[in-house]
C-alpha cells in the first residue's frame, strides 16, 4: 500500500499581481500547493475556502479587506491560520488581526525568512488540529 502525503494548500490573496506572484513563487518553492486570488471575494467563491491550510493575505484590498475576511471566516467557525502582509502598519488593525488568531503581521516588502517561519507554524497548527 502506498502512503500518500497530503501537500499543504496555501491561498495567497492580494490585489497586487506582482505581490501575488512573488509570494506564490516562494511558497511553491517550499513544496506547497499554491492558489492565488486577486480579492477576498474571489477566494470566498473558490473551493480553496475549505481546502486551505493557511491564508496569506494583504490587509488592504478593494472590497473586502483581509481583516474582514478573517473575521467573517472566524464567525463561520473556520479556523484556518492567517498570515497578514501590509504596506501600512496600523497598531489597531494589527491588534484586531492578532486577537482574531492571526499567525503574524508582516510589512512589505516581506522578509522571506519571517514568512517561511510563519508558514511553518501555520502548517504545524493545521497538523495539530487535524491530527496529521
Amino acid at each position: 500500500m502506498i502512503d500518500l502525503v497530503e501537500v499543504p494548500v496555501i491561498s495567497v490573496i492580494d490585489d497586487d499581481a506582482s505581490v501575488r506572484t512573488a509570494i506564490s513563487n516562494l511558497v511553491r518553492s517550499l513544496g506547497y500547493s499554491v492558489h492565488t486570488f486577486p480579492s477576498a471575494e474571489a477566494f470566498l467563491q473558490s473551493v480553496q475556502l475549505t481546502q486551505s491550510w493557511c491564508v496569506i493575505t494583504d490587509v488592504r484590498m478593494p472590497g473586502t479587506s483581509g481583516i474582514e475576511l478573517q473575521s467573517w471566516l472566524r464567525a463561520q467557525g473556520n479556523r484556518v491560520p492567517f498570515i497578514f502582509i501590509t504596506a501600512v502598519l496600523e497598531d489597531r488593525v494589527r491588534a484586531r488581526a492578532l486577537k482574531d488568531g492571526a499567525m503574524c503581521f508582516l510589512t512589505k516588502p516581506v522578509d522571506q525568512d519571517h514568512l517561511i517561519g510563519s508558514l511553518a507554524r501555520a502548517i504545524a497548527q493545521h497538523d495539530d488540529r487535524t491530527g496529521n
